[in-house]
């Protein structure tokens, strides 16, 4: 099987923001999510969110912990949760792990089909921006539930150790 580039679309119609996950989304596609979480908190006339993830092959757990930071930034802001689009048994089971229930609506397939999507462009990270990214990623996740806490928390001691290193140079 072909791993496919992962990549990031959108459209923004009648107040409802569709995002949609291509391929294979890791880490470097997170300062793109970033980015989008960071307008939406600031969209004005946003009445809806949905994060179509039915042609993700594979969602890593930096990128995740972006698309939770995206509904967090419209947290009180929608009349109700955002959405994801998941058809995928092994995508369901692992938002249903990391809790993503708690601050989504998931859903198999959406009521209305989405306009049309454009790609965004990708928001180049540095290695020091990522780093840091992967680090509130997995610590938002790690808020979200008891489960994610204790898978994490190695990873983030590991990098919280790594930021500290690299301060004192």
């Amino acid at each position: 099987m072909m791993i496919h580039e992962g990549r990031i679309q959108a459209a923004f119609d009648s107040g409802v923001f569709v995002l949609k996950l291509c391929g294979d989304v890791r880490l470097t596609l997170c300062a793109t999510l970033d980015s989008q979480a960071q307008q939406l908190s600031r969209t004005p006339g946003l009445r809806a969110v949905m994060i179509d993830l039915r042609e993700a092959t594979n969602v890593d757990s930096t990128a995740l912990g972006f698309l939770a930071k995206v509904a967090m930034a419209v947290q009180g802001k929608l009349e109700q949760p955002p959405t994801i689009v998941a058809d995928h048994p092994d995508v369901q089971r692992m938002l249903d792990v990391m809790g993503f229930e708690r601050y989504f609506t998931l859903v198999e397939s959406p009521i209305t089909e989405p306009c049309e999507l454009s790609d965004l462009p990708e928001v180049p990270a540095d290695e020091e921006g990522l780093r840091h990214r992967i680090l509130e990623a997995h610590r938002i996740l790690m808020h979200m539930n008891e489960h994610n806490r204790e898978e994490f928390q190695p990873l983030v001691e590991m990098l919280e150790a790594q930021e500290a290193a690299s301060h004192h140079h």
